[in-house]
């Protein structure tokens, strides 16, 4: 799960984040040496020695990434990651995580109000109005054949 807050430990760095994580993880993420393995990758992270709470705001949500990819999870699960960035590091983590879900080929849930986001990201979009599904479908298809209004609103950037 990568969050929108990041869920960082501020008073560890970056491995001990990251370690932390995946002994919260229990006994589920498979067996001791897995985890061994894991933990040693953490520890390879850049700014492993880093303290969290010294991070900037795309370094902080690159650790929060980079937590949930040593786990080696099923599915990512994003919560609005890039709404506390400013537009251009919003630009810039936005094609990172493009590159790392494609790399490491995990299907990822990713939720967020930002158009641009939902289309460039996604390749298949829900679009939610008040909790009810409006439309599903592949990005292109949201913009070319809107089921509604609202739809045709939610996906007037091009992909």
């Amino acid at each position: 799960m990568v969050f929108q807050s990041y869920a960082l430990y501020p008073q560890m760095n970056v491995a001990q984040t990251s370690a932390r994580s995946e002994d919260e993880e229990g006994s589920e993420g498979g067996n001791r040496e897995e985890g061994q393995e894991r933990r040693q990758r953490s520890r390879d992270i850049r700014l492993a020695r880093s303290q969290a709470k010294s991070l900037s705001g795309g370094q902080r949500q690159r650790v929060a990434m980079g937590r949930a990819i040593v786990r080696e999870p099923n599915v990512f699960l994003m919560d609005e990651p890039l709404s506390n960035l400013d537009a251009k590091l919003r630009v810039q983590m936005r094609a990172e995580i493009a590159r790392v879900q494609k790399r490491i080929g995990v299907a990822a849930l990713y939720v967020t109000h930002d158009q641009t986001e939902a289309m460039t990201l996604g390749h298949r979009v829900a679009v939610l109005r008040s909790g009810v599904l409006q439309q599903c479908d592949a990005p292109q298809v949201l913009y070319d054949r809107p089921t509604n209004l609202f739809v045709a609103d939610s996906s007037v950037r091009r992909p």
